[in-house]
């Protein structure tokens, strides 16, 4: 929460906090957001909240981000960059766990479909620990078009999946390069692998299943950010 409270983009209504957690965080505030803060005690804050939502003291009302285009995330974009692109990656968890790993190694955004993908609700920014502020996701009415678009701006799109023809570790990821992931279970959809440059994969132990979509895409982004630095 501290994070959408930093964002300069974010409009910040109310302020719910506990005594302790109003003292604890003062200079988080600062003049401004403190004239919004409301002292309420942990009994009265916890009723106030949705069902099964967890408070640390501390709770806020702020407006929706603006939704980015993908025209904004391309101006954000230099000569080496990589974007994230999900194909109807749903769950919630998964799409935070993914946003977290993007900040975390320095990805210039991800693009996900307007349709099955989750919305921006307290699950995922949740579960994307500050990220939804610092990493900013485009929603694509038709992915295959904004892959088109992308490739026009010189990135090489590489699909992760089974039938990959190497393994995303021996690739050299410098310049600009979208790595697309497919959904929980069912991967890449046929047209969006025919979109992509190349399909490449993670190898792993055969024993095993294949790897969550949000660790794919952790170990993409740092494949990508290693070879970046050497």
């Amino acid at each position: 929460m501290l994070a959408a409270l930093a964002n300069p983009e974010r409009r910040v209504d109310r302020i719910l906090a506990t005594k302790e957690a109003a003292d604890r965080h003062a200079a988080d505030f600062g003049k401004d957001l403190g004239r919004k803060v409301e002292i309420a005690s942990r009994e009265d804050l916890a009723q106030r909240l949705p069902p099964g939502a967890v408070h640390q003291g501390l709770a806020a009302l702020v407006a929706p981000l603006e939704e980015p285009q993908i025209e904004d995330l391309l101006a954000r974009c230099g000569d080496d960059a990589l974007v994230l692109a999900l194909d109807q990656v749903t769950d919630p968890h998964n799409v935070g766990a993914i946003l977290r790993s993007a900040a975390a190694f320095g990805v210039a955004g991800l693009v996900v479909t307007e349709r099955h993908a989750p919305a921006d609700t307290g699950v995922l920014a949740k579960s994307a620990s500050g990220a939804l502020e610092l990493v900013p996701m485009v929603r694509a009415v038709n992915l295959a078009r904004a892959m088109d678009q992308l490739k026009k701006e010189g990135f090489w799109l590489y699909g992760l999946d089974e039938r990959g023809d190497a393994p995303i570790g021996g690739l050299d990821l410098k310049g600009r390069a979208c790595i697309v992931l497919g959904a929980e279970g069912e991967g890449l959809r046929r047209l969006t692998a025919e979109k992509c440059d190349r399909l490449v994969t993670i190898p792993t132990d055969p024993r095993l299943a294949a790897l969550n979509v949000s660790n794919a895409a952790a170990i993409a982004a740092y494949e990508w950010a290693r070879r970046r630095g050497s």
